[in-house]
């Protein structure tokens, strides 16, 4: 019956090995249980019932992403829109959460209206062969990043905003063998090397006190009721709330686009013409999971790169993501369990597909300075802004004002110059 309905045979994988992949992601995914709650609370809201929030979101959208789009790739609360939630649209615009999370609903319906018309992937059609190389290479940078400040390789500096870490650290040396373990298992073609190494980092810190044992294993989740259904609609014509809808809306439309080619690259769900398989039925999981996030109670729920790892694991369908659903559900009441994988083990495995991510870089072409400025813009930008959206913002408009520059009128797609013209009205206005 699995391999009837997630066609297993076809992508030449197994249900195990589906189950490995789920599993790998959802490891290196897990944090947000614990961080979106910390994330949201500044804003007023209730932590514990947000901990129940994000694990019914996360579930709902992953297990849609499975069953629906047949896609390995596990969705949760993002962490870009969280931030921007409770510190933009809370704290500085001064809606409240409520209103906040009418604003997260709108957004939802205007992605499934955006994609029912076909508009995402009109972009995805109209984005150049450079771009669609670069934006994941740069996508594969900003996950290095993220992971080598997980591991405490790479810190912050008030002179020169990084600079490397305290490379005796235990953990930090913890993390460097993690990495070096899943390489060399990687290479040897050993089966779940990233979920192998994330084991063994956390077994070995058990005894070095990185590692926390918990105190219980199995806890009932907190009652949702506080932020279940809370939209609050009565200030939709005030300008702030326009305004929040509108930045909401490119952020989930542009970090959904870059997450989903990456992930659909290093699954192979890329057609001969270079463009997503299924595209549409992805981006409506992605938009109708977004949808009912704010419906839990949470910010925007988009795809997560992190699902990457699973892909590395050997994940190819729907069954991932399924498993990925089930296991935040199962979270809720395994919580302190998930709690005592520690960031060393994790971040490894960010930093490893991080490397897998960048390797495209080689189907660029470097002798067209046309086609390579716009495309090391993306894997530039994309780390140093910690903004996959912006990544792709400004690479196609270097693309756009170079090929025009160049007279290379008939490379720029009409697509391309509106999104050009949008971009720039963007940054004009906000």
């Amino acid at each position: 019956m699995l391999n009837k309905f997630f066609k297993l045979k076809s992508t030449n994988t197994t249900v195990q090995r589906e189950l490995i992949a789920g599993l790998t992601t959802f490891m290196t995914m897990s944090y947000i249980i614990f961080v979106n709650p910390d994330i949201l609370s500044n804003a007023g809201m209730p932590r514990d019932a947000l901990i129940t929030a994000t694990c019914l979101a996360a579930a709902f959208a992953s297990i849609l992403m499975g069953l629906y789009a047949n896609y390995p790739i596990g969705l949760a609360t993002s962490m870009t829109s969280n931030s921007f939630f409770a510190f933009v649209i809370v704290k500085s615009m001064g809606l409240s959460w409520q209103e906040g999370l009418a604003a997260v609903f709108i957004v939802g319906i205007l992605f499934i209206i955006i994609t029912v018309g076909k508009v995402r992937e009109l972009i995805m059609d109209a984005i150049p062969a450079s771009l669609k190389m670069g934006i994941p290479a740069g996508i594969g940078i900003f996950l290095m990043f993220i992971g080598l400040q997980n591991a405490g390789i790479v810190v912050s500096n008030p002179h020169t905003l990084v600079t490397y870490g305290d490379l005796t650290n235990p953990a930090t040396l913890l993390s460097i063998f993690g990495l070096l373990l899943m390489i060399i298992l990687y290479i040897k073609k050993v089966t779940g090397a990233i979920l192998i190494s994330i084991a063994v980092v956390t077994l070995i810190g058990i005894p070095l006190n990185i590692t926390e044992m918990p105190n219980e294993i199995v806890s009932l989740p907190p009652s949702i009721a506080p932020v279940f259904f809370k939209m609050d609609f009565s200030n939709i014509l005030n300008p702030d709330f326009l305004m929040a809808v509108f930045t909401l809306l490119f952020m989930a439309v542009f970090d959904t686009i870059g997450t989903l080619m990456g992930v659909a690259q290093r699954a192979g769900l890329i057609d001969k013409n270079g463009n997503m398989e299924r595209a549409k039925k992805a981006f409506m999981a992605d938009a109708a999971g977004s949808t009912a996030g704010s419906i839990f109670g949470v910010s925007t729920v988009g795809a997560y790169i992190e699902s990457i790892t699973g892909v590395e694991s050997g994940g190819r369908t729907g069954l991932t993501a399924v498993t990925i659903g089930i296991l935040f559900l199962l979270a809720m009441f395994f919580a302190p369990i998930i709690l005592i994988v520690p960031s060393a083990a994790t971040a490894p495995a960010l930093i490893f597909v991080g490397i897998l991510m960048f390797s495209v870089v080689e189907n660029i072409t470097f002798k067209d300075w046309t086609e390579l400025t716009p495309a090391v813009i993306a894997i530039v930008m994309t780390p140093l802004t910690y903004n996959i959206a912006m990544g792709i913002e400004l690479s196609i408009l270097a693309y756009v004002i170079i090929k025009i520059g160049t007279g290379k009128f008939k490379d720029v797609s009409a697509t391309m110059l509106v999104l050009s013209i949008i971009f720039i009205l963007k940054e004009i206005f906000t």
